[in-house]
């Protein structure tokens, strides 16, 4: 499979952690399962569209669909060849940008138009060419640089709450950010609620955990370092949350490349 990720415009960075396009021209079936990582996407198939299992039943995926915050592991797996253009947004963004009650869409793979209407139109029509990835990236990148001056945005005490839990991967308790931001935790639950789709303690947990596949960089790291350089007590901890989040123990994986928008683990 070709995979590529792409920084987008510096306009449009405060919004968008990355784009990225997945193509395979293979029909074989190959089975993925993708794990929680804090972040949001809106993806566009322009080949054959994606079964995903995230409720224990199987369903075909929209064509262009947002799929909200996961609180746990799900499956997908190809129905065809593979043609997907990918937009990892920053936590709050859809929120800021399209004024969308995140907590609807916890756990959630929801066709594109039935929340945002047809804005997206162009962007579909540039991905049915037969230009280049990167060709098509740039003129993505360019209609969200447009689409984001036309929205006065402000930043909000949920993005310092959201930038202060990735600063500190994700290693600080509730307490500490209500203090830190002086809001009330019924507040900080609230505005979680609206722009994340989760509790602020269980998105922490996600950005904690999720720093677990950046450490993996390290060839040379063992279970136990990573337990203990992302802020767990003790092995047995660790394993224990791991488990919460993959279905499996870490001892039944090997970390791979990443592929599509997220890490995954392949047997």
């Amino acid at each position: 499979m070709l995979f590529k990720q792409f920084k987008p415009s510096r306009e449009v960075s405060l919004f968008i952690e990355c784009f990225w396009i997945a193509e395979d021209t293979c029909t074989d079936v190959c089975r993925e399962k993708i794990i929680p990582d804090g972040f949001t996407e809106i993806i566009f198939h322009y080949r054959e569209p994606y079964r995903i299992n995230i409720d224990g039943r199987w369903q075909t995926q929209p064509k262009n669909l947002i799929a909200g915050q996961i609180s746990n592991h799900f499956l997908l797996e190809n129905t065809g060849q593979s043609g997907m253009l990918g937009i990892k947004f920053k936590p709050t963004a859809l929120t800021h940008l399209f004024n969308l009650n995140m907590d609807k869409l916890t756990d959630k793979v929801v066709g594109l138009e039935s929340k945002v209407g047809k804005r997206f139109n162009d962007i579909e029509t540039v991905l049915q060419t037969q230009k280049s990835p990167g060709e098509k990236f740039r003129e993505v990148d360019s209609w969200f640089v447009d689409f984001v001056k036309s929205h006065r945005v402000t930043e909000n005490v949920t993005d310092r709450v959201v930038d202060l839990i990735f600063k500190k991967k994700g290693m600080i308790t509730v307490r500490e950010l209500t203090g830190t931001f002086h809001i009330s935790e019924r507040q900080l639950e609230r505005l979680f609620k609206k722009y994340i789709g989760l509790s602020p303690k269980f998105f922490s947990r996600i950005i904690r955990f999720n720093h677990i596949f950046q450490l993996m960089k390290d060839k040379d790291s063992t279970w136990t370092g990573l337990a203990f350089s992302s802020g767990f007590f003790d092995q047995s901890h660790f394993i224990k949350n791991f488990q919460e989040f993959t279905g499996e123990g870490p001892s039944s994986y090997l970390f791979d490349e990443k592929n599509m928008a997220n890490f995954f683990l392949k047997r």
